[in-house]
């Protein structure tokens, strides 16, 4: 089986996992993934990830020239900034989860560290996940801001919007889109108890152990 078969395939099967979970619906959220020749495939635009078929996701060279499938998501700007900053990033998701976007909402997260420390896993996966402000879906403003970054994260959150999350290959970047959602799921449920989080100590144990 051919690299790009496999991959498209991949896209697709990850893509309705999601969707059969709620952690996106209708026709939000995309997935991108970067192939050994540097041409990229990405979920096409206006497309439900849970009913994907392999031809029709967009194959794009190395200048974002559509190859085959259909047209790609209008969110590429944002997956593009991803591969263009970030030294060995594979892949890229962002979808419309909603205990991410409710935690984006709240008014006294901090925008430098949206998550808090609440599980090692989140900071093993994640790191530092930055609250990027509101910009119109579709908009060339949200690349832009992951490009100001200059590929310091591996995660952010588009406020009002989703989270988005790069990573080495597919498998990984779905694995860690699914430790922010469920941070961010234990963060919304217990806000109001004002729950024990680790200490920074902790937290630099954490990440001296596990670089992100």
């Amino acid at each position: 089986m051919s690299e790009i078969v496999k991959v498209r395939k991949e896209i697709c099967l990850l893509a309705k996992s999601l969707f059969d979970r709620g952690l996106t619906c209708g026709s939000s959220g995309n997935i991108s993934a970067r192939l050994s020749d540097g041409t990229l495939l990405m979920t096409p635009t206006g497309s439900c990830m849970g009913f994907l078929e392999p031809e029709r996701i967009s194959h794009l060279d190395c200048d974002l020239t559509l190859l085959s499938g259909d047209r790609p998501t209008k969110e590429l700007p944002l997956h593009t900034a991803f591969y263009d900053t970030r030294a060995g990033t594979g892949a890229v998701v962002h979808l419309h989860s909603s205990y991410s976007v409710a935690l984006s909402m709240l008014p006294d997260v901090d925008p430098d560290d949206v998550l808090p420390p609440l599980t090692p896993y989140s900071i093993m996966r994640l790191g530092q996940v930055k609250l990027l402000p509101f910009f119109l879906p579709g908009d060339s403003g949200m690349g832009e801001a992951v490009r100001a970054l200059g590929g310091s994260r591996s995660a952010v959150l588009l406020a009002n919007h989703g989270p988005v999350v790069a990573d080495k290959d597919l498998w990984s970047a779905v694995y860690a889109m699914e430790e922010l959602e469920e941070t961010a799921k234990l963060a919304i449920l217990t806000h109001r108890f004002h729950p024990t989080k680790l200490t920074s100590g902790e937290v630099a144990k954490i990440q001296a152990a596990f670089p992100k």
